[in-house]
């Protein structure tokens, strides 16, 4: 991290990296070394991690790909490399989620964060795209006379290497790219053309609110103050509008401001089962229903999520957070369902403000019962953050899944308003739908 020692007004360039100091494939012997591994690299990884499926075997290697390639080889080549200081200073311990053990990771609970570590992906990905590569080329990767490595120690390279690209790499805009938005902000991890490893930026830690911003230019990145920093005050990036969830994922911290920022998922197998649970079909009317859909359309899990603005040009926030609408696409996807089982049995559903009141009724229910997934309370989890109860990794899987919680509950007060609202706008004296169901 970086600290002040004196004020330093606005505006300020704190320090540059010229882009010939940068790791990446242009810079890199490797590309040069064995070119037909490189040739019409393919720059399209649109979030510039792992991929999903690490089965793939062939093709050129995507900018994730290729910087671990890079690095990996930059650092079995020792003093040979002009980047040894640096590699000298990297962590060789993490506290993202790809090296938590199961009991560690327990503490998550029901959080979804935990089904996008991506541990399988990525060892495949390494035995399929990265060891079979230096293997292969061997007398490049290694230099004369140094020790080889098995495939336990290549396999634990590679994850520390990714896991230093995940939380310490940069993407490199090109100059003339202009952001189409000028009030918005772009996200040092935006998934741009090509990833990078920056000495000394990388020293630099990141909040949710910051005062400092890394401008790309033609020669150089350049750090630059956004606001004035008294001195004493720690200098801080911006990695995006992460959740913790998310933070602790990529990054292995947690910070109370992204917490704004927190977000969950709810299936679309919990709506379905809420669904059928509140209209009590007949089995063949609810099959021939459900059939009907589309699947390549269907949405397995949607995103619970705050409206929680922009950072201003200062990097500070603006407005408050609140929960302000329930997911578009899980609506429109149970009101697409719906309308199928209109058409199969008209008088499940006879009007549309029946249709609303089932649709703000079963997503009011699945969001209890998703609350009710955590086997802990939000009352236990703060009272164990606020009482210093925990600490290290068990502090922060605490603190993602309280702040999912909190998040939960929101959404399920707001559901709760809407479903309230539109039954006195029907019909003041009416039960709801869910509770007619069931005293049929």
């Amino acid at each position: 991290f970086l600290v002040t020692t004196a004020d330093i007004p606005e505006d300020t360039v704190l320090f540059s990296i010229p882009r010939s100091a940068i790791i990446n494939t242009e810079t890199s012997d490797l590309p040069k070394r064995i070119p037909q591994v490189f040739e019409t690299t393919g720059l399209e990884d649109t979030d510039n991690e792992a991929d999903e499926d690490g089965s793939e075997t062939s093709g050129p290697p995507d900018n994730w790909i290729s910087l671990i390639l890079i690095m990996i080889y930059e650092y079995l080549q020792g003093d040979r490399s002009r980047w040894k200081p640096y590699f000298d200073v990297l962590p060789n311990q993490f506290e993202t989620l790809m090296w938590w053990s199961d009991q560690e990771l327990s503490e998550l609970q029901a959080s979804s964060i935990v089904s996008k570590i991506g541990k399988d992906e990525a060892d495949g990905m390494f035995r399929t795209r990265v060891l079979p590569v230096i293997n292969e080329h061997a007398n490049v990767f290694y230099p004369e006379g140094s020790q080889r490595l098995n495939e336990d120690q290549l396999m634990l390279l590679a994850h520390r290497m990714g896991s230093t690209i995940m939380a310490y790499a940069f993407d490199l805009e090109n100059e003339d790219e202009e952001p189409e938005n000028d009030e918005e902000w772009v996200e040092d991890k935006e998934g741009t053309l090509m990833m990078g490893m920056v000495p000394m930026a990388d020293i630099l830690n990141a909040d949710a609110e910051f005062n400092a911003h890394v401008n790309h230019g033609e020669d150089s990145l350049t750090v630059t103050t956004l606001r004035p920093i008294p001195a004493g005050t720690e200098v801080l990036n911006y990695y995006g509008p992460l959740g913790n969830g998310d933070l602790l994922r990529r990054y292995g911290y947690v910070t109370r401001k992204h917490s704004r920022y927190d977000v969950t998922e709810i299936s679309w197998d919990l709506i379905l089962s809420v669904l059928k649970d509140t209209l009590r079909l007949d089995e063949a009317v609810w099959g021939k229903a459900v059939n009907e859909l589309d699947l390549e359309e269907i949405e397995d899990a949607f995103v619970i999520e705050r409206d929680s603005g922009e950072p201003n040009s200062k990097g500070e926030f603006q407005d408050e957070p609140a929960f302000k609408e329930l997911p578009s696409d899980l609506v429109d996807q149970l009101h697409t369902l719906l309308k199928e089982i209109r058409k199969i049995s008209p008088a499940s559903i006879p009007d549309k403000s029946i249709r609303d009141e089932i649709t703000l009724s079963v997503i009011h229910r699945a969001l209890e019962l998703r609350l009710a997934q955590y086997p802990t309370s939000q009352v236990y989890d703060l009272d164990l953050l606020s009482g210093n109860k925990v600490s290290g990794r068990q502090s922060m899987a605490v603190t993602v899944r309280w702040g999912e919680k909190v998040l939960l509950q929101e959404a399920i007060n707001f559901a709760q308003d809407k479903v309230l609202k539109l039954k006195s706008k029907a019909d003041p004296g009416a039960e709801p739908f869910a509770k007619r169901q069931r005293t049929r």
